[in-house]
């Protein structure tokens, strides 16, 4: 795991700018945390490549770059290619040889024998970047689902790359401007989906892609899309289980590869129970787990982590989360995090991260599982909003919506309240609207409501275009099969592994997602629906497949999710913060938000007259980010340097 950075001129044969050496070192010193253990440069006429090193798989020769016999292919990668040793197997029988025993170095010989095509022969996490010094081209790689980060923008005829907006801040050609229209989207989805980023100029390559850039030319292309069709027979329920488990079984096993210590986050739900539970059996030695705990009981999974932990004998770690320690990590995110996300559940995984980084450098978690098996709650919603479209509009009108708006506002994980008001709202838009009304923060009618008349004007208001052009790609006719796709290209790729990649690298812990091995994820893709959502039982072959593994409890259990209490915290230890951040006089100034209707959102809220925790937690993550990034932008250097 690295944090990789560089440019190539649009011309190649432009000579190294004065300095170069020293501007490279300075935009990985931004990114230390990715990689505290060493550093890597290589600078010649048009390119440079520069990385920090977080050592992972062989600590004494496994430094980057990596090249190719003759050095004329140069590769710096942040990840793990999990198939490393099968294709060096590979490749040794094709006469390559190789200096060292990492993962990195294969890539170099693979792209000798496959170019570009390379890309389709990877299991694994990764964002590599590429220099043929024959071809004078740059080829740029992100992994399948985007578990690993990649940006990248044009500058002063030089495109610049980086794992993390910051570090392309450190070049003097880039300014932190805002995107208008990213703004809009961070807004409605609770991050920005790629390849927008928050910054003006600045792009994120989507997963499953690459970019080349070659004679002056840049191309983006796509080299994967997940398919829900197969040619093959339609296994029994029975058989799809056993297949299901032998595929996890096998992804865990790889993922389990490493050369420091290792441990698995668990929660006590399915998807990171069955992780622990396969993981068991695979290890050498004890396996190590790692949780942490909520005083609010509607939050806390604590004791379920512990039940699986006892039940599959792990040596078990636990850590509470109070809700001042929240409160000041709260105020430190905008410092770390270099692009607005309003999930709060960023807050406990960077504790978990960080208490989990004390013991081991690497760790399994149970991303992917909802996206893939059908685990949200939104799936199952989008039956019940069928059968809601069908009721009468005056008896919606006149008697239901009412009744909705007239139920007490609790702020418990999930009440019903605040789950029918969302319905509600939600069922006035379209069914792709709808569906990221459920997920998301600000919905259009709100949007118009709270951005002033000058976002409006200069920014794009058709927010929900690329999820219904993904709606319209996907190759299955199902419904819900097609909110699952969606949902791993947008919520999935931008927010959970974005989420996941920030708070995890930024304590320099790697995290590994066993359900996104490509085989995992084909598999279950090609089953039927009703496999995954069955009746009302959600990840239905996944709990087939988890049988005997985990305790039947886990198999039993609703989904909770990673929730935090911030509607209580805004009310108490995050009040002076909101107040501050959201004030009209601060809000005047950006002459982004209305700041009559965000004072609004704050006294409704503060009543108990209304639960707005999810919008005024949007705004605050953004002026948070505001502060750091666009008001202060030197912040940067000394927050990074501090860690």
């Amino acid at each position: 795991m690295c944090g990789i950075t560089g440019w190539a001129n649009l011309d190649p044969r432009t000579r190294p700018p004065e300095g170069a050496e020293e501007l490279l070192r300075s935009m990985c010193d931004r990114m230390i945390h990715r990689g505290p253990d060493s550093e890597g440069y290589f600078v010649d006429d048009g390119v440079a490549l520069g990385m920090r090193r977080l050592a992972i798989i062989d600590l004494l020769t496994g430094e980057q770059p990596a090249f190719n016999e003759d050095e004329s292919i140069a590769v710096i990668l942040n990840g793990e290619i999990y198939n490393y040793r099968e294709l060096r197997s590979d490749l040794e029988k094709r006469g390559h040889t190789f200096r060292s025993a990492s993962d990195t170095e294969i890539l170099p010989h693979l792209y000798e024998e496959y170019g570009r095509e390379m890309v389709g022969h990877l299991n694994g996490m990764f964002a590599f970047a590429l220099w043929d010094d024959r071809r004078r081209r740059l080829f740029v790689a992100r992994d399948r689902f985007g578990e690993k980060p990649l940006y990248w923008g044009v500058f002063d005829h030089t495109l610049l790359f980086a794992s993390e907006p910051k570090v392309l801040l450190a070049h003097p050609a880039v300014q932190p401007n805002l995107n208008l229209n990213a703004l809009r989207q961070y807004l409605s989805f609770d991050y920005v989906p790629a390849p927008l980023s928050i910054y003006e100029g600045i792009n994120k390559l989507p997963a499953a892609h690459t970019l080349t850039l070659e004679e002056g030319e840049i191309k983006v292309e796509r080299y994967w899309r997940l398919s829900y069709q197969t040619t093959e027979p339609v296994p029994t329920i029975s058989e799809a289980a056993e297949r299901l488990r032998e595929l996890l079984a096998d992804s865990v096993r790889m993922r389990l590869v490493s050369d420091v210590p290792l441990g698995v986050l668990l929660s006590g739900g399915i998807d990171s129970s069955v992780v622990t539970a396969l993981a068991v059996r695979a290890a050498t030695e004890t396996v190590k787990t790692f949780s942490i705990s909520f005083a609010e009981a509607s939050f806390d999974e604590s004791q379920y982590a512990r039940a699986v932990a006892k039940f599959l004998g792990t040596d078990h770690h636990e850590e509470r989360f109070s809700a001042s320690l929240a409160a000041n990590l709260v105020s430190e995110i905008g410092a770390w995090m270099d692009e607005p996300m309003s999930d709060p559940s960023l807050v406990p995984t960077y504790l978990l991260s960080r208490f989990t980084r004390k013991h081991v450098t690497v760790a399994l978690g149970g991303d992917g599982g909802d996206e893939i098996f059908a685990g949200y709650p939104m799936y199952f919603g989008h039956r019940m909003a069928s059968a809601y479209d069908r009721i009468p509009g005056f008896l919606k009108r006149g008697v239901i919506e009412p009744m909705v708006n007239f139920l007490p506002v609790k702020t418990k994980n999930l009440s019903f309240d605040y789950r029918a008001r969302r319905f509600i709202t939600a069922s006035h838009y379209d069914t792709i609207a709808r569906h990221h009304i459920w997920f998301g923060s600000f919905p259009p009618h709100d949007q118009e409501m709270l951005l002033t008349d000058k976002v409006k004007q200069a920014s794009d208001g058709d927010i929900y275009r690329d999820a219904r052009r993904m709606f319209s790609e996907c190759d299955s006719n199902d419904l819900i099969e097609r909110m699952q796709n969606i949902d791993t290209q947008l919520y999935m790729a931008e927010g959970i592994l974005t989420k996941v990649d920030r708070a995890s690298m930024a304590v320099s812990l790697e995290v590994r997602a066993p359900y996104l091995d490509p085989r995992v994820a084909e598999f279950a893709a090609a089953l039927p629906s009703h496999y995954k959502l069955h009746g009302y039982t959600s990840k239905y072959i996944l709990k087939r497949a988890a049988k005997g593994l985990v305790p039947p409890f886990v198999l039993r259990r609703g989904k909770k999710g990673f929730g935090v209490p911030f509607a209580k915290w805004l009310k108490s230890e995050l009040r002076p913060l909101a107040h501050d951040l959201l004030s009209p006089e601060r809000l005047r100034r950006s002459d982004l938000f209305d700041p009559e209707y965000v004072s609004r959102l704050l006294d409704e809220h503060e009543r108990g007259v209304a639960n707005h925790r999810k919008l005024l937690w949007t705004l605050l993550t953004f002026e948070l980010w505001r502060e750091s990034f666009v008001e202060t932008p030197r912040r940067i250097e000394t927050s990074v340097s501090a860690r």
